[in-house]
């Protein structure tokens, strides 16, 4: 644990480390009732002139998969996880390694309904974005070229129709995370930070100010705004 402290104090910087470090106290003290979850708020452009292009691979398929389909079977979240993101308008597409599951990656258009805190991000101009989230590859699978298949193909069909922004979040406390997206052309437009006792929320929305609530308190909301617009709370 103290290797990874430090090496996250020297990636990271110290506030990042702290914060990881009060996470892990809180845990283990409450027993996994109590933590810290922090986000860093990024978005990208899509459809960049001159950007790289992956040649078609015949072992590898990528599509939309929908609730019934086989694959679905193989996803990492629970079935009811999967069924309430459907609901809510979420598109999943799934890639395929000569015929097995290899990863997922969602898309969800408007409003996303965070589902491991209590908070809804919102695009504020959802006809020219969308919220990017979940990306998974399966370990084995992860030095390939998978999760950059997945993007290229989710990225093909939202500039044709007419999406010029991602937008998504990652846990500060996840450096491969944070360095995969860079290399696909993330930049920061804000963070969240929040602090989980039991049922009870403290969430700090930099320029949004903050919300503290209870099991049946209002979800608090964060803008998202394309950059040319406006940037997202920082």
């Amino acid at each position: 644990m103290l290797a990874g402290l430090r090496a996250m104090w020297r990636d990271e910087g110290l506030r990042v480390t702290l914060l990881h470090a009060l996470h892990r106290a809180l845990d283990k003290l409450s027993g996994g009732h109590a933590g810290i979850v922090s986000y860093l708020l990024v978005t990208q452009p899509l459809g960049r002139p001159g950007a790289p292009r992956l040649r078609p691979d015949p072992a590898c398929e990528v599509g939309k998969a929908m609730e019934r389909d086989e694959v679905c079977a193989a996803f990492p979240r629970p079935v009811a996880v999967n069924r309430r993101r459907w609901q809510q308008g979420a598109a999943c597409y799934a890639a395929r390694v000569r015929g097995r599951f290899a990863g997922t990656l969602w898309i969800q258009r408007e409003r996303y309904a965070e589902d491991e805190v209590r908070c809804d991000f919102v695009l504020s101009r959802p006809a020219e974005s969308c919220w990017d989230f979940d990306v998974y590859v399966e370990p084995e699978f992860r030095l390939g070229r998978t999760m950059a298949r997945l993007w290229q193909r989710a990225e093909d069909d939202l500039v044709a129709e007419g999406v010029r922004w991602s937008f998504s979040r990652i846990s500060r406390f996840n450096a491969a995370s944070l360095r995969s997206h860079a290399r696909l052309g993330a930049r920061p437009v804000g963070s969240a930070t929040f602090v989980v006792v039991g049922s009870w929320q403290l969430a700090l929305l930099g320029r949004s100010g903050w919300a503290f609530s209870g099991p049946r308190g209002r979800r608090p909301e964060v803008v998202l705004c394309p950059p040319e617009q406006g940037q997202a709370p920082a």
